[in-house]
């Protein structure tokens, strides 16, 4: 009895047959991925010009690009002049005063307001508006703790606040841009506006809950539960941090106790994860936090 493979070779159309099923099951494959690919090209085409295009959303979505993009080269470059590599250095006037980055950046958030307010209203001169704001801002933001404790903690403990500051900012216009606004949207039925009501009802729900969260000093939690309505729902509810300004104003001894054990718990079990995370995106503190400023000496003089 000949074997499998003598058979095969005696029967050469069998060979051309398997080998025409095999071409044909690739090319279906490559059909099917190309269509999946159709697919979501026009699902966003669809999306951009309908919700950004048509929506007025392009200098929205410029601002938005323009503020992250100036983050991530920022935090690059300020990483390359504390380790001394690249060709960047402390730019120092010939007064012996360092020129922070948030400098330029008031420049340019200057510039932007002004060219909004002002300017022609075409979608050009909007567009270098929202470009100008959204690079101001970045860069103000990136050193929001500097301006916060008048200090110079860019590279302290205490300078880890600028990150989650520069991240609710950038996860509230990324929300903005997501197209759940029902205003400026052409041809959408009544069934879309109404979705879109609610969801924007949420979100706007959302937000206030987030605010909350940041008068209680849960900043992570303002962030993820920007995204996740129920994480802002229980940061909400929940105690605030001693250090928060919702806790000095709020809490009387016992609460406050209670809230500084539940912090500590807290500390010990997450800090650990929520450090490593602002250490990837702002780089690890090199720097001790700057000595608490004593309260009879922190009057402006007169």
């Amino acid at each position: 009895m000949p074997s499998e493979s003598a058979t095969a070779l005696s029967h050469p159309e069998r060979l051309a047959q398997r080998f025409d099923l095999s071409i044909a099951r690739q090319a279906m494959r490559r059909q099917d991925g190309l269509a999946w690919l159709g697919l979501y090209g026009g699902v966003m085409i669809s999306w951009w010009q309908r919700d950004v295009i048509a929506a007025g959303k392009l200098p929205l979505m410029l601002c938005f690009l323009a503020f992250v993009v100036t983050f991530v080269t920022t935090r690059a470059i300020t990483r390359m002049i504390r380790d001394g590599r690249g060709p960047f250095r402390n730019q120092v006037t010939s007064g012996g005063t360092h020129i922070h980055h948030s400098v330029p950046g008031i420049i340019l958030l200057i510039i932007g307001a002004f060219t909004a307010i002002g300017g022609p209203g075409s979608l050009g001169w909007r567009s270098f508006a929202a470009v100008a704001v959204g690079t101001g801002t970045s860069l103000v933001l990136d050193e929001f703790a500097l301006i916060l404790h008048l200090q110079d903690v860019y590279w302290s403990g205490e300078g880890q606040l600028s990150v989650e500051a520069v991240s609710m900012t950038a996860a509230c216009l990324g929300l903005a841009l997501a197209g759940f606004s029902p205003f400026g949207v052409k041809d959408a039925d009544s069934i879309e506006v109404s979705l879109r009501l609610t969801a924007t009802s949420v979100l706007a729900a959302d937000g206030v809950l987030a605010v909350i969260c940041v008068l209680k000093g849960k900043y992570r939690t303002a962030l993820f539960g920007l995204f996740l309505p129920p994480v802002a729902v229980f940061g909400a509810l929940r105690l605030a941090r001693p250090s928060s300004i919702w806790a000095r104003h709020r809490y009387r001894v016992r609460r406050m106790e209670r809230a500084t054990r539940r912090a500590a718990d807290f500390d010990r079990h997450f800090a650990p994860l929520q450090t490593d995370w602002v250490n990837f995106v702002g780089g690890k503190p090199s720097q001790p936090n700057p000595p608490a400023p004593d309260p009879d000496t922190n009057d402006l003089p007169s």
